[in-house]
């Protein structure tokens, strides 16, 4: 059980971090090329990206019969 809750909050820390990096990536992309180096859209999109790590470990902690695995064929 407590391994479970360690692999959930490896997955849910490794998936904030990306989406929050992604999305800051995004932002300074956006913030370079259309808008003229304003800061707004860096804030925006790390901010989207933080928003969306955060549901996607609420939604997965409070799911506790999900168990995610792999698929094995069968033979």
């Amino acid at each position: 059980m407590a391994d479970e809750y360690g692999r959930k909050w490896d997955r849910c820390l490794a998936d904030t971090a990306l989406k929050t990096v992604t999305g800051l990536g995004v932002g300074i992309v956006f913030s370079v090329l259309l808008f003229k180096r304003r800061t707004w859209p860096v804030s925006l999109g790390s901010g989207l990206g933080l928003g969306m790590g955060y549901a996607n470990c609420q939604h997965d902690f409070r799911s506790p019969y999900l168990i995610h695995g792999r698929m094995v064929k069968d033979q």
